[in-house]
C-alpha cells in the first residue's frame, strides 16, 4: 500500500484548486494511504476528509515570527514526529516553491515529485525533487493534476468532491438551501489590489435588488470588518453583513447561496468547488490560469495595460476599479434567471 503525501500548505484558494488530485489519487489508488500537508488555519476543510487518511498540519507563518519560542519549538517536535509516523514514499509538491520543496525534501521520501523548473513558482525550486514532470495545460488546477502523470495514473475531468466538503461541515446532516434566493458579497481578498471597491460592491448589490427584489449579505471577512460595513452602507438598505467564524461555517454559508459574487479569492473557489454559481472579478490575475476552473464566462474583467501582472500591491489598481458595478449586475441577474452570458 503506497504513502502518498499532498503539500499545498496555502491559500485557501490554492488549497481549493488542489482538491481533484486528491479525488483522482483515491478513484485511482483506493488502497492508498494519503496524508496533507497544510498551514493549520486552512485545516479544518480538510480534517475528516472521507478521501483523506490524515491531515498533517503546519505552522510556518507562526514559527517564523517567533523561531526560538519554546512553543515554537514544540510544534515543531510534534510537526517532525508526525511525518516520521506517515513516512511517505510519494511526496506531491503542489505549489512550487523552495518552501514546499524544502518540507519535501524533510519526508526524506525516495520519490518527490512536482513541475519542472521552468513551470515553478520559484524554478530554482526544482533542486529539491527527484521527479518533474511538464504541464500541458495553463490552469492552476491542470497544473497539480499534470504531477499525476509521475504516477502513470489517466488524465481525466477534475472533480473537486464539493459533496465530500458539504458533508463534512454539516456534520453529515443534510444541507439547508431554503436561503438560496440570496445573493452573497465578499468584498475582501489576500491582496489588496484584488479587491474591488467596497462602495462598488454596494451599488452591485443596490443593482441586484432593484432588478430581482432579492437580498444580498456581505460576507465578513476576519480582519475585513471595515471592508463588509462600507459596502452594506453603500448598498443602501438593500444588503446585511453575514458572518461565518470558520471554514466549516463559511461552507456552509457559501453552499446556501443562489449566487457568490467576490474577487480572485478562496471563498470563491470554495464557492466554485461545492458548485455554487460564482461571478469572479478578476484584475491582477489571468482568468485563463487562476478563475473559476471550467468556467472562463463566470470571470469579469476590464484588459488594460496592467492586467494580469499578477503582483501584489496594497492599494486597489486601476484593473479592478474599472469594472462597472452596471456590468458586474446584470451579469449576475443573467445567472440567477439562468440566462445566457454575454461574451
Amino acid at each position: 500500500m503506497s504513502r502518498i503525501l499532498i503539500i499545498r500548505t496555502s491559500a485557501l484558494g490554492d488549497v481549493v484548486q488542489a482538491l481533484p488530485v486528491l479525488t483522482a489519487l483515491r478513484r485511482h489508488l483506493p488502497r492508498a494511504r494519503i496524508g496533507w500537508l497544510v498551514e493549520h488555519v486552512f485545516a479544518p476543510l480538510l480534517d475528516h476528509h472521507p478521501d483523506l487518511d490524515e491531515v498533517i498540519p503546519v505552522r510556518l507563518r507562526a514559527w517564523r515570527r517567533r523561531p526560538f519560542a519554546l512553543d515554537t519549538l514544540r510544534q515543531m517536535a510534534s510537526f517532525h514526529r508526525a511525518l516520521d509516523r506517515f513516512a511517505p514514499e510519494i511526496v506531491l509538491d503542489l505549489m512550487g516553491n523552495h518552501k514546499a520543496g524544502a518540507l519535501a525534501a524533510l519526508t526524506l521520501a525516495d520519490r518527490r515529485v512536482g513541475l519542472e523548473g521552468a513551470f515553478r513558482r520559484e524554478p530554482s525550486s526544482a533542486i529539491w525533487l527527484s521527479e518533474t514532470v511538464r504541464p500541458t495545460s495553463h490552469h492552476s488546477v491542470d497544473k497539480m493534476l499534470a504531477v499525476l502523470d509521475a504516477l502513470d495514473l489517466p488524465r481525466e475531468p477534475a472533480e473537486f468532491g464539493g459533496d465530500r466538503l458539504v458533508t463534512h461541515a454539516s456534520g453529515g446532516d443534510a444541507v439547508d438551501r431554503s436561503g438560496e434566493s440570496g445573493v452573497l458579497i465578499h468584498p475582501g481578498a489576500g491582496w489588496d489590489n484584488k479587491r474591488y471597491p467596497p462602495e462598488s460592491w454596494g451599488e452591485v448589490a443596490r443593482l441586484i435588488h432593484a432588478s430581482s427584489g432579492r437580498n444580498c449579505s456581505i460576507l465578513v471577512g476576519l480582519g475585513e470588518e471595515s471592508l463588509a460595513e462600507a459596502a452594506v452602507a453603500a448598498s443602501q438598505g438593500t444588503a446585511q453583513p453575514v458572518t461565518a467564524p470558520g471554514l466549516r461555517e463559511l461552507t456552509r454559508v457559501l453552499d446556501g447561496a443562489a449566487l457568490v459574487l467576490a474577487g480572485d479569492t478562496g471563498p470563491l473557489h470554495l464557492a466554485h468547488a461545492l458548485g455554487r454559481p460564482v461571478l469572479c472579478l478578476m484584475g491582477p490575475t489571468d482568468p485563463q490560469t487562476c478563475g473559476p476552473y471550467g468556467a472562463a464566462e463566470k470571470a469579469v474583467w476590464r484588459q488594460l495595460p496592467c492586467s494580469f501582472c499578477h503582483k501584489r500591491y496594497t492599494q486597489t489598481m486601476p484593473c479592478i476599479e474599472a469594472i462597472p458595478p452596471e456590468v458586474v449586475a446584470d451579469r449576475a441577474r443573467r445567472l440567477l434567471d439562468g440566462q445566457p452570458l454575454p461574451d
